[in-house]
């Protein structure tokens, strides 16, 4: 209500000007009207499904969430798995909800495909033995249930979890491979859903060591809104696959990652912390003291590594990729001036990939602290096995400037500058060029 409490009184007194307030909403008009919202001010709810079904949408929603899942891990190559699988134990009690596949505030109707649907189709001559092994939450439920009109889930009893547990190591036991998918509900991130921990919620925690215990091959796939603490799991688990909530078509794109119809190329938007204890952890945080590159620096946290379990831009791939040749136009450039940066990409795997070339800038003194590292640049390359491309960025005033606190304005100061590219924000390959008067 705060426009229809405030603005009369602000134009009566020609503090705001009727031509400001239709500037505001001329955009907005306009869009209704192109899509025909005067003429047809409702939904209309019987082509719903033509909609939703639609070939072209769906197809749509399946690459963009290929495109987003990020592979954190893969030890000994045991990802993507091979379609002669015959007997898969499919774990979690995410593993089969069309609800938290998708994400909070989504269409209600929108028909989604889950893991085990997706698994089932993907392996038709395969078992694929479903346990859900346990629940999310313990003994409460979310308050946003109880906003949204929905009932509250119905949790297990802690004989019931347990239960669940003992069928999930005796179907993982029994089969070549299991396939873990754990995280969070839907409900459990999004508005009013702040978390006091990281940690996997329930008996999730207690399901991943015994399923581990097994000494079966696990891949462990995320479904979640936040990163979790999955620092035991980095260490113990070969495979973790990172898939957020993907939404109506999640199912068939995180088969598709597993199996190796699509090669991962998505990258971290966020830094990984280890607990919750290290939040926030985040890669351009100022610079505090000389020391706090080094490997053995513990000013930070004296109880864990300093530094983020996986790091801003983090994602692998089914194949590998090489950074060389380096190289600026110009070491020195003057405060409205442009500089190019190329370096060379090879792929040096065996099979065709994305990679995320990234740019990372440092100014080393000015009118303020500088991030020790800022994103200034990335690029998403397909490479075939073998190919090489050279990548190139430009920098200019949009890069080299920042909001300086003691002038109040936006500034390109003549310093010295650090330039980093490479596949994450731990990118080593470096050069350096001036700014000068």
């Amino acid at each position: 209500t705060t426009y229809l409490r405030h603005l009369p009184k602000l134009v009566a007194s020609g503090q705001v000007s009727m031509a400001t307030i239709d500037a505001m909403v001329r955009e907005v008009l306009a869009t209704k009207i192109r899509m025909g919202l005067f003429e047809r001010p409702f939904a209309e709810l019987d082509k719903k499904d033509a909609v939703l079904n639609n070939p072209a949408h769906r197809a749509a929603a399946r690459e963009a969430a290929q495109r987003s899942i990020v592979l954190l891990r893969n030890e000994n190559k045991l990802l993507p798995l091979q379609r002669s699988l015959r007997k898969v134990a499919l774990i979690g009690p995410l593993a089969d909800s069309a609800d938290d596949i998708k994400c909070p505030w989504t269409a209600e109707w929108s028909p989604s495909v889950t893991v085990l649907e997706a698994l089932r189709a993907k392996l038709p001559e395969a078992t694929v033995d479903f346990v859900r092994g346990g629940d999310m939450q313990r003994a409460y439920a979310l308050p946003w249930d109880a906003r949204s009109g929905k009932p509250a889930p119905t949790l297990m009893s802690e004989a019931e979890m347990q239960q669940e547990l003992e069928k999930a190591v005796v179907a993982a036991r029994n089969s070549e491979l299991v396939i873990l998918v754990l995280g969070e509900r839907a409900n459990m991130s999004g508005e009013a859903a702040s978390s006091a921990s990281l940690a996997l919620g329930g008996n999730q925690m207690e399901l991943l060591r015994a399923v581990v215990a097994t000494g079966k091959p696990v891949v462990l796939v995320l479904l979640n809104g936040r990163p979790l603490d999955i620092t035991w799991a980095s260490s113990h688990v070969p495979s973790i696959v990172e898939a957020w909530f993907p939404g109506s078509e999640g199912g068939h794109a995180i088969c598709d990652i597993l199996f190796g119809d699509v090669n991962p190329g998505a990258k971290l938007p966020v830094s990984w912390p280890r607990s919750a204890g290290q939040s926030p952890t985040y890669y351009n945080h100022n610079h505090t003291q000389a020391r706090e590159t080094e490997a053995a620096f513990t000013s930070r946290y004296a109880d864990q590594d300093s530094k983020p379990l996986y790091a801003f831009g983090h994602g692998l791939s089914y194949t590998t990729f090489a950074y060389s040749k380096l190289s600026l136009d110009r070491t020195q450039l003057k405060p409205d001036g442009q500089l190019k940066v190329t370096v060379e990409v090879e792929n040096t795997g065996t099979r065709s990939g994305d990679e995320v070339v990234q740019l990372y800038l440092h100014q080393r003194a000015g009118s303020a602290v500088r991030p020790v590292r800022e994103l200034k640049g990335f690029q998403r390359v397909t490479l075939a096995a073998g190919e090489k491309r050279q990548v190139e960025f430009t920098l200019g005033k949009a890069e080299l400037q920042f909001w300086s606190p003691k002038g109040k304005a936006w500034v390109v100061e003549t310093e010295s500058f650090d330039v980093w590219v490479g596949g994450d924000s731990n990118a080593s390959l470096h050069s350096e060029f001036s700014i000068k008067p």
